[in-house]
């Protein structure tokens, strides 16, 4: 048996539905196709799959993708939830919560 591989991209993990959208939902708040937006998911890692199906993106990483803030999307996507620059974005869509 092999050992599971180490996670590079913590977008959504821990998984809080309050943080999680639809392809669908964020293809409106972006005004692109949800295929573009999926592919954002793979090649940017706004999103990820839930358990193995359905395309789910973080609320938080498409507005650091939207805004082009590269530095608090990597910070993200590293686990961080804390600092003032991830901070601001959770703030900003109610989801203050969320980084306890």
């Amino acid at each position: 048996m092999k050992p599971p591989e180490e996670q590079t991209c913590l977008t959504l993990i821990p998984f809080d539905r309050r943080e999680a959208i639809t392809l669908k939902e964020a293809a409106t708040i972006a005004a692109k196709s949800p295929r573009t937006v999926n592919n954002w998911c793979v090649q940017h890692g706004i999103g990820r799959r839930i358990g193995g199906g359905v395309w789910m993106v973080s609320k938080v990483a498409l507005a650091m993708f939207l805004d082009n803030d590269m530095l608090a999307l990597a910070a993200y996507q590293a686990g961080d939830r804390s600092s003032a620059e991830v901070g601001r974005y959770f703030d900003r869509l109610n989801l203050t919560s969320l980084t306890v």
